[in-house]
């Protein structure tokens, strides 16, 4: 079954522009985001495009928590910076057409250097949070592209598909660049864009929100009480805009999705110590809710590939049984990790595993988009 964290136990249209010259990465500054070195791009431009539930307020920076939220821009320039509060952690970074890498951002970088040499011309930038980053509170402080002819252009088109995930660390990417299912979890081997979500978002050009967190449940979070875990589980959490903080409430009108996908049930009969009817229970109250909150939206409802003998036979039939309760409700099995495809950290999926999902998913959503 799922473990919790050591610590706590969009896909937009871009054109396509190749690179000449040098690309560096992980080249960390210790300057502040606001020097006169080129020009300033503030968090708050609407040239940015952003996907993923983020709190805009006129005192604080865009700020975040989940993986997988994403700012996308375009410009043309020699180089590009980006900013953010110091000890934000991992993101991972798509220039032009150029394979992804990583950055960190430490608790002493503010900025970090993603490009340099880079040829004349428009490029696309995108960063993807690749972290759960609940405790490290991380937010956005806009870019500096470099050069003489540094320019922020149009932001990029967002896509008009829009796709919710809801889960815990399956869809977080828990340990998806580990080697075997022996490594510990660390945020180091943590990656959400090699994650089922983020790989069925991009396949499908999507505008995605992703609602997840290791180690919750619908209605017991991992290595909980049978009765259950009333103040840490997913319907709990699902209204605010930052997980575990009830002060600022997510406006759902904000984002209506066309399609919601929840991978939830890994945890609650995590051990073997869980009570179905409650879990039963609190999904279908959980259901009611979305959709009242979004009426619009198909939801699909799917087992994980760390489901497996009773526990997976118990959610299924109440997956199965849900599902006829609505038209709008749909149902999809991840395929079971065997072990062939290898593990990540502590036995979740791996990059290979999760490709697969991400690919079986991505074909059966294609069957059910207008």
């Amino acid at each position: 079954m799922e473990n919790l964290p050591n610590h706590a136990s969009s896909m937009g249209t871009f054109h396509k522009f190749k690179i000449s010259g040098l690309v560096t990465a992980l080249c960390v500054l210790a300057v502040s985001c606001s020097d006169n070195r080129g020009l300033r791009v503030a968090p708050d431009n609407p040239d940015i495009l952003y996907m993923g539930r983020i709190l805009f307020s006129d005192s604080l920076p865009p700020t975040f928590t989940y993986p997988g939220t994403t700012a996308m821009l375009n410009f043309e320039g020699s180089s590009i910076e980006m900013c953010a509060s110091p000890g934000s952690g991992q993101f991972m970074v798509e220039i032009d057409s150029l394979a992804p890498f990583k950055i960190n951002f430490t608790p002493s970088d503010s900025v970090i250097l993603l490009a340099d040499s880079l040829s004349e011309g428009p490029h696309s930038l995108r960063v993807a949070y690749a972290i759960e980053g609940w405790e490290k509170h991380p937010e956005f402080h806009g870019f500096i592209i470099g050069g003489d002819n540094a320019t922020l252009l149009p932001a990029p088109e967002r896509p008009e598909l829009r796709i919710e995930f809801i889960g815990n660390s399956i869809t977080c990417g828990y340990g998806t660049e580990a080697d075997n299912g022996s490594v510990r979890y660390s945020y180091d081997n943590q990656n959400h864009t090699l994650s089922y979500a983020y790989l069925t978002a991009r396949a499908l050009d999507a505008d995605f929100n992703v609602v997840a967190r290791s180690g919750i449940g619908m209605y017991r979070s991992y290595n909980g009480p049978r009765e259950g875990t009333p103040d840490e589980r997913m319907p709990g959490e699902y209204d605010r805009t930052l997980i575990y903080n009830p002060a600022h409430y997510w406006n759902h009108r904000s984002f209506r999705p066309d399609i919601i996908c929840i991978n939830l049930g890994t945890n609650d009969t995590s051990l073997g110590n869980y009570d179905i009817d409650a879990f039963e229970l609190a999904y279908k109250k959980f259901l009611v809710h979305l959709r009242t909150l979004q009426p619009q939206a198909k939801i699909v409802m799917l087992t994980g590939p760390m489901l497996h003998g009773e526990a997976l036979k118990d959610v299924t039939e109440v997956l199965d049984r849900l599902a006829e309760t609505d038209d709008h409700y749909y149902r999809f099995d991840l395929s079971e990790q065997t072990g062939e495809l290898g593990y990540g950290a502590d036995h979740h999926p791996s990059a290979a595993q999760a490709a697969r999902n991400g690919e079986e998913l991505t074909a059966y959503l294609r069957t059910i988009i207008d």
